[in-house]
């Protein structure tokens, strides 16, 4: 505790130095880190993260470097028109004055990241909160210690202490941290520590990001193309193993197209995978014995309530492993129904009417993601406005996370505030509005005593300002 504490005050000390650096010299270290992720250490965090849950090469790059460069690209196009005083009108009751806000820094900044995407989940929420100008301390999971050791010797060879510092540890590390009165804290995970970490950011009043999940659901409809909801799910659902926060949780499909739907999703997933998917090159695995475990059980209890595994249910308990599974014919109390399933694992519910599958969603917490397979446009249109979510796609799922354009995050259970771009510039800024008074201004004539005539004025203001 000590040690973090010295950290805190040493970055505490420097905030105004690193808050008032300049456009350049934020670029700098932007283009810095640029460098580390995709040439000096891009080697090491493709086999640390292959040493940590086998997560093949080509989706590191995909899932994990490019997010991270791309967001670097174009956070340095846009930053400085974002660090620049942005004008607003004065009303003219304001007479002689001008009005602007700034985004000034937060100050000392804590970011908490996963596992499941460890150097994009740390990273990412990290170019925001240089390109604000803050100082910051990270904090990766435990669970992939080969990347966060990878992640600290980057941070050490490019920053100093008082200025960015990661540190490693389990949960009291975490727990010791958010005792600290730190200026913003960025989380992601699930929503159970989230309501931890906004309780303790609470003491402090602290504002915090909270990047959540919950369950997405997929709707298909009778018009929707089967192959390509097919194609695009089965992507979707199984890149990462399915450890993704806005992965398809499980599909509501129209009933009528429900048993084509399976048919095609089966000739997909061998596509993808051949007859093996432990012996395939494009399929990573559990990130440890714990969450294997869970998710052998939820299978385990979709047997017990009789339902149907219309593909997969293999595992491999030495190697964490589980097959690319289909379960229909759930009842409503199974555990897979209940909780995030966060693997890969895909129940499919049918509905007769789509007045059905939005009750059934709506139901629930509101998702981090929900995802609609239609070609009918007024279909689309009605899930859209009679549902709420973090974020929908339409014909294809998951993308939405690589468009710095959009913002990104939960609503209620499913996060608070949003990342990517100028609205993760933002999460990490103080909007500081400024007004400045150049001449003598016209609220002065208002200025007491009142008189009748001062009365007259503010009736006058009233009526037409």
């Amino acid at each position: 505790m000590n040690r973090f504490q010295n950290i805190f005050n040493a970055q505490k000390a420097n905030q105004f130095t690193v808050g008032n650096a300049t456009y350049k010299e934020r670029i700098k270290k932007l283009n810095a880190l640029k460098q580390a992720i995709e040439v000096d250490f891009k080697d090491q965090i493709r086999e640390a993260l292959y040493a940590d849950f086998k997560k093949p090469f080509l989706e590191t790059d995909l899932t994990e470097i490019y997010p991270i460069l791309g967001e670097i690209k174009y956070v340095k196009s846009e930053l400085k028109g974002w660090m620049k005083h942005q004008k607003v009108t004065t009303p003219m009751a304001l007479l002689g004055a001008s009005s602007w806000y700034i985004h000034e820094p937060k100050g000392v900044c804590l970011i908490i990241s996963p596992w499941n995407f460890p150097l994009n989940l740390t990273f990412g929420p990290l170019v925001s909160a240089i390109a604000a100008g803050n100082t910051v301390i990270l904090k990766p999971s435990e669970l992939t210690p080969n990347i966060a050791q990878v992640m600290s010797d980057i941070i050490t060879k490019l920053f100093s202490e008082n200025e960015i510092a990661l540190v490693q540890g389990e949960v009291e590390v975490s727990t010791a941290l958010l005792e600290l009165p730190f200026n913003h804290i960025f989380f992601t995970g699930s929503p159970q520590v989230g309501k931890v970490v906004m309780k303790a950011a609470a003491k402090h009043l602290t504002s915090v990001t909270l990047e959540l999940g919950g369950k997405s659901p997929t709707i298909i409809d009778k018009s929707a193309n089967l192959k390509a909801a097919a194609t695009r799910i089965a992507w979707g659902k199984f890149v990462n193993n399915g450890q993704t926060c806005i992965a398809p949780d499980y599909v509501l499909i129209h009933e009528d197209v429900k048993d084509e739907f399976i048919r095609v999703f089966k000739v997909v997933i061998e596509s993808y995978f051949g007859n093996d998917a432990s012996t395939s090159n494009a399929y990573a695995r559990i990130v440890n014995d714990r969450h294997f475990k869970r998710l052998q059980n939820h299978i385990e209890n979709a047997k017990t309530h009789n339902a149907k595994i219309e593909l997969g249910g293999d595992v491999q308990e030495l190697d964490n492993f589980i097959a690319p599974t289909i379960i229909s014919n759930l009842p409503e109390d199974a555990s897979l129904l209940q909780e995030e399933i966060f693997g890969p694992i895909l129940p499919i519910k049918t509905y007769t009417n789509m007045q059905e599958a939005i009750d059934y969603i709506n139901s629930k917490e509101k998702p981090l993601a929900l995802y609609v397979y239609s070609k009918n446009k007024k279909q689309t249109q009605f899930v859209i406005d009679n549902t709420r979510a973090g974020s929908t796609c339409i014909n294809t799922n998951v993308l939405q996370y690589s468009n710095h354009y959009l913002p990104f995050g939960g609503s209620n259970n499913s996060g608070i505030g949003k990342a990517h771009g100028i609205f993760g510039f933002q999460e990490f800024s103080n909007m500081r509005s400024v007004l400045k008074q150049h001449t003598k201004g016209s609220i002065e004539f208002l200025f007491p005593p009142y008189t009748n005539l001062k009365q007259k004025l503010v009736d006058f203001t009233l009526k037409w300002f």
